[in-house]
């Protein structure tokens, strides 16, 4: 579940930036994470992130094809924002 909890924290942060496709931020920015290596893998793997390789850094962006699946497990997961981000 705490893993769980950084994925939606992780996706959170870029949803509120609106880093969706080409629109990104730069890994550095998600250094408090433990293992973000693994939870970007995951949320990549299931297609919800993607991972822009530039030549001097790693930078993530959501993808709009899977916009409402991350909507929802963003509201499961922090109750906090349930019912503000549509």
């Amino acid at each position: 579940m705490n893993q769980d909890l950084d994925k939606a924290k992780i996706l959170l942060k870029l949803l509120r930036k609106g880093n969706w496709n080409d629109s990104y931020d730069q890994s550095e920015y998600f250094k408090r994470f433990e293992n973000l290596d693994g939870l970007i893998k995951e949320l990549k793997t299931i297609g919800w992130v993607i991972l822009h390789k530039k030549p001097k850094f790693e930078a993530y962006s959501l993808s709009t094809e899977h916009k409402k699946e991350i909507i929802d497990f963003i509201e499961a997961l922090i109750s906090e924002v349930q019912g503000t981000i549509r």
